[in-house]
């Protein structure tokens, strides 16, 4: 594998990040131990969380899965050789959310405490947050940088409007620019981010690691009819998928995965990494079979027949 530099940063990754939103979730924290020692044993190295995962899990608060993986940098080290991407934004105490100065200054330190380490790799904004003057969040993320508390900056769920208005603030003002962009994409949901957000991202030369890469497991074929999503963590977020598209795309990665010898899930993946604007898709895993399945979508290269069926049977309706 060939590390990819992270937009204009200084971050160089392997092509696939590992999503964090599952620790404390649908992985506790001995499994979340043993996929993160896995993921790094198989030459990966950027670990993607947020400090709002995994409230939405009963009895959670927020800040689980920094928590877990603060604990285990302490207990594995080698923190020179993981690159830990984090975000805020989201309320995780009530009346405490957003990206104004005051509250970005008090959430880095709970993120840096979770995580056990002085510094994150990359600091995403979580959401845009409209109430609060860009200019006065990028200089906040500035002091940060200054501070030696954030190498990089990234924007997540951004408009293009807001991105470009950001952009322009950086190069005129001298702050640190968002280097990434994390919007959801996925071989079914490919219109939010192809068009100007994605011509946006080319452009400026911003890292791309879109999250539900695999659509909330639907892209790993496991969900056929309504009946597959009862009682499952994610069933409800696949039913919509549940139809003549989404059939038609799984149909088109069952054919390929055939001639590649390969799975659904390494064919999504492989589409997604082989897309010129993507730098790592986000994809998470609750066991360590699905982990080793994940991980070898980065040895897949598509020729250009079967990214064509793939985009064909894919195309936004």
């Amino acid at each position: 594998m060939e590390k990819r530099q992270l937009g204009q940063s200084s971050l160089h990754v392997y092509p696939i990040t590992f999503g964090g939103n599952v620790f404390s979730w649908t992985a506790d924290e001995a499994m979340s131990f043993k996929l993160l020692d896995a993921f790094v044993a198989g030459g990966f190295n950027f670990i993607d969380s947020a400090d709002a995962y995994s409230r939405w899990h009963p009895g959670n608060k927020g800040g689980e899965s920094e928590t877990i993986i603060g604990n285990w940098l302490k207990a594995r080290g080698g923190r020179d050789k993981v690159i830990i991407a984090t975000k805020l934004g989201i309320e995780i105490i009530p009346g405490k959310k957003g990206l104004s100065r005051q509250y970005m200054m008090q959430a880095v330190e709970d993120s840096l405490r979770r995580l056990q380490t002085d510094y994150i790799d990359l600091y995403q904004s979580h959401f845009d947050d409209p109430a609060t003057p860009i200019e006065e969040t990028l200089s906040a993320y500035g002091e940060l940088v200054k501070q030696g508390k954030v190498r990089e900056i990234g924007a997540s769920n951004f408009s293009v409007a807001r991105l470009t208005e950001s952009l322009t603030i950086s190069k005129d003002k001298g702050f640190p620019r968002y280097q990434s962009l994390q919007p959801q994409y996925s071989l079914v949901e490919r219109a939010e981010f192809e068009g100007p957000l994605e011509a946006l991202c080319v452009k400026e030369k911003l890292g791309v690691i879109g999250y539900y890469s695999l659509a909330s497991g639907f892209l790993t074929g496991k969900y056929r009819a309504p009946a597959d999503a009862e009682g499952r963590a994610r069933g409800g977020r696949v039913v919509k998928y549940l139809n003549d598209y989404g059939f038609g795309v799984l149909a088109a990665l069952d054919d390929v995965a055939k001639r590649y010898d390969a799975t659904p899930v390494q064919i999504a993946l492989a589409w997604l990494i082989a897309r010129p604007s993507v730098t790592a898709p986000i994809a998470s895993a609750t066991n360590l079979d699905q982990l080793a399945e994940l991980m070898k979508s980065a040895e897949i290269k598509l020729d250009a027949a079967a990214i064509q069926q793939i985009d064909a049977a894919s195309k936004p309706r």
